[in-house]
């Protein structure tokens, strides 16, 4: 199966952090990352689309961050 996650985070450390996880966990890129103002926050926030190919059968109980 086809696994996708869209990682988000302040624009900090902690989300080059997570999508390094995310690399060496066997994630793909998927993309370009995107980063937006998070008014209601009043940070800047950062997002990265990753995609993976999984064994088994896909369904909505499927545990993504856990792939």
């Amino acid at each position: 199966m086809k696994l996708y996650r869209l990682l988000t985070e302040d624009d900090t450390s902690a989300f080059c952090h997570k999508v390094t996880d995310a690399l060496n966990k066997g994630w793909e890129l998927y993309g370009d990352p995107t980063y937006a103002f998070d008014s209601a926050n009043g940070v800047m926030r950062c997002g990265q689309a990753v995609v993976k190919d999984a064994p088994g059968t896909y369904s909505p109980d499927t545990k993504l961050g856990a792939q």
